[in-house]
């Protein structure tokens, strides 16, 4: 008896050392140096500035990822300030922050992630599963575009940018981890991030000829964008390197990349111009030791991934929105290490003097009131 249980403990032993070493993952690991953590301290020690933060309703929806605003005609004299904001639904949601009234304006049969308004007053949608469209003023969306030039579809787009000439610079997160055949943004966004292949890239699409062209490749999930002034440039966040970039179009250096601010002590997201040449960012979470501690070890990460998800590297609670200028020269940080409000994808200021906080879960919109804020 005593032999066959330990004949059947050894079965068992050797059929999980075989499902941890051999079962199938998607990712093939691919090894680099991921820079020592530097943690919340110095310019990023922590504070309570986020807590507290007050809330527009979104109704039964989910995901406020990111946030466009301006001002339209209504019962102020003046017009007043409206916000949109997409969702993990695809829905499209119009909200009116003096009255905290909100109305579900179009759907883009997607997942919709970042937003930002055209010169011609339309509302460009960067989504996850259905690419770059552009939405009316009475919700009628149409696509740009879901395919580069060269035919390789847009598996994951992200945020974009868009110039005074009305080109669009946005982000395609994964070329090999799309959101939709991975199940959702948040798994896709595991996968590129625990594999560091590098399959993410910028394109720009030209309304004036309809065309999608690769302006940068080779990128570790390449996330929030936005233009510099007079469009010389973009700064870019490349979350799986947990660095902010720049890269020029114009002048002697046009062509070239750089690295503005360097070794985050989190997941840089969302990236959003504001006002007087600030830049929010969104950290959704804090960095995982595990992940750092792994990356120069591919085949440890490729035995993490067959563990149970509960096991695997997750993304925790801790609010984090920082502003920086042009050239990476932090401005302002706001914290809250409980998290209350969960995954905070970044930060858009419409001009209104509040600050609307996006989130990848929230069942509200955050704002925090940035009047009498000095920078």
């Amino acid at each position: 008896m005593l032999k066959k249980i330990s004949l059947l403990l050894l079965a068992l032993i050797l059929a999980g050392i075989g499902y941890l070493t051999l079962w199938p993952v998607p990712i093939e690991p691919v090894a680099w140096n991921a820079p020592k953590n530097p943690g919340y301290k110095g310019e990023f020690a922590p504070n309570m500035k986020l807590a507290g933060l007050k809330t527009l309703s979104i109704g039964d929806h989910h995901g406020p990822e990111d946030v466009a605003g301006r001002v339209e005609d209504g019962e102020m004299p003046n017009g007043e300030m409206i916000i949109y904001t997409s969702t993990q639904s695809g829905d499209i949601i119009r909200i009116n922050p003096r009255t905290n009234q909100h109305k579900v304006i179009a759907n883009t049969g997607g997942v919709a992630l970042g937003l930002q308004f055209a010169p011609n007053g339309h509302l460009i949608i960067a989504d996850a599963h259905k690419g770059l469209l552009s939405m009316s003023d009475d919700g009628n969306i149409t696509v740009l575009t879901d395919k580069a030039d060269d035919g390789s579809p847009l598996l994951y787009a992200d945020e974009m940018g868009i110039a005074q000439d009305g080109k669009i610079y946005f982000s395609d997160a994964s070329t090999k981890f799309g959101a939709e055949a991975s199940g959702s943004t948040l798994a896709g966004s595991l996968f590129e991030l625990m594999e560091h292949g590098k399959t993410g890239r910028i394109l720009v699409y030209d309304p004036a000829d309809k065309s999608t062209k690769i302006v940068l490749d080779n990128l570790s999930f390449p996330n929030g964008l936005a233009m510099c002034p007079d469009d010389a440039c973009f700064l870019f966040a490349e979350t799986g390197t947990y660095a902010i970039k720049r890269h020029w179009l114009t002048g002697l250096t046009a062509g070239t990349t750089e690295t503005i601010v360097d070794n985050l002590p989190g997941f840089p997201d969302n990236l959003n111009k504001g006002q007087d040449g600030r830049y929010w960012i969104g950290l959704t979470s804090p960095r995982s030791e595990a992940l750092d501690n792994l990356s120069d070890k591919p085949f440890m990460r490729k035995i993490v991934q067959r563990l149970p998800a509960a096991m695997r590297p997750q993304a925790v609670n801790y609010g984090f929105i920082l502003a920086i200028d042009m050239n990476g020269k932090v401005l302002a940080q706001y914290q809250d290490p409980s998290g209350a409000y969960p995954l905070a994808t970044g930060a858009t200021e419409p001009g209104d003097g509040w600050l609307y906080i996006g989130s990848l879960t929230a069942r509200e919109l955050g704002r925090k009131d940035l009047r009498g804020e000095t920078f």
